[in-house]
């Protein structure tokens, strides 16, 4: 698990049609996953050519940072909805009033009632993946953060996959696990005052769905392990003991420190990862010090 940069991979980058001047770098980290976008102002003109570029980078590593990015969230929304349409958090309570496409990822209270979602991220997973259609993407924009703590972790699940040993392998090949938003909801609310009793209407739009083990990246064509601690139930077809074991088995494997990379938040980062290669989790932030992040999500396609 790494933070630091390798050499620069793409430093021979054209320049942006709208902005001559402006050359975009990309910077792969010198880790498993990630990488660092320099010279690119989300708040100015994105060209095709130059969204091409991050499309293809965001492939590549799976998860890319830009750094010190003073947006809004129109222009956030406007960027994330680049790559296809976006999905509303079930948790309608914690949207950013007038953009219910922005959840307010945060542990602030105000008048006694949180701003946010404060314990989002507690367990590995990979975002919606309790939805037909998971994921295909996340973002998430620093807004306020803490003078310590508040990481974000990320595995790589294609990793997972390659380096699983042949009876893991074997025994998951081909079969299916059940993955719903309510596995850990009430244990998440007996401990923390960010989980709000769920209408029967929410309750409805996160029913159980059954997704592939090991999926198939829709635009790259690789392999991944798609199961996680916080959403997967158990695995079709087998015992309750042995699901139970092999999930357990899966999980352990799928976070081993070759495969992780971890973020180390700066002021006005956007990080954007990809779902169908990555879990990830919230390293924690001491309760006394703020945290605020703005999160858009988009929507991905039905595994296979």
């Amino acid at each position: 698990m790494t933070t630091a940069f390798a050499p620069d991979l793409d430093a021979a980058s054209a320049a942006n049609p709208l902005h001559p001047s402006r050359r975009i770098e990309i910077r792969a980290f010198d880790g498993p996953l990630g990488a660092e976008v320099l010279g690119l102002d989300l708040d100015e003109p994105l060209s095709d050519d130059d969204f091409a570029r991050i499309h293809r980078a965001h492939l590549d590593h799976h998860v890319l940072v830009f750094r010190d990015q003073r947006i809004t969230p129109d222009q956030q929304i406007a960027f994330s909805r680049r790559f296809g349409p976006l999905q509303i958090h079930v948790l309608h309570q914690f949207q950013l009033p007038g953009y219910p496409e922005v959840l307010v990822v945060s542990n602030i209270v105000e008048n006694g009632k949180p701003i946010g979602l404060g314990d989002a991220g507690h367990y590995w997973h990979s975002d919606l993946s309790y939805k037909d259609k998971p994921s295909l993407g996340s973002l998430l924009h620093a807004q306020e953060l803490p003078a310590e703590g508040g990481d974000t972790l990320f595995a790589n699940m294609h990793l997972a996959w390659d380096t699983l040993p042949a009876h893991l392998r074997s025994a998951v090949e081909g079969r299916f696990a059940e993955h719903t938003y309510l596995a850990k909801y009430a244990e998440l609310q007996k401990r923390s005052p960010w989980r709000p009793n769920l209408s029967a209407e929410q309750i409805a739009q996160v029913k159980p769905v059954v997704q592939p083990i090991v999926r198939t990246h829709p635009e790259t064509g690789r392999r991944a392990l798609f199961v996680s601690e916080h959403f997967t139930t158990r695995i079709i077809g087998l015992p309750e003991d042995e699901s139970a074991a092999l999930l357990a088995a899966i999980f352990a494997h799928s976070v081993r420190p070759e495969h992780l990379y971890r973020h180390r938040w700066s002021a006005h980062d956007m990080v954007f990862w990809d779902n169908r290669s990555l879990m990830h989790l919230a390293a924690g932030t001491p309760d006394h010090l703020r945290r605020k992040l703005y999160r858009t999500t988009i929507e991905g396609d039905v595994p296979f």
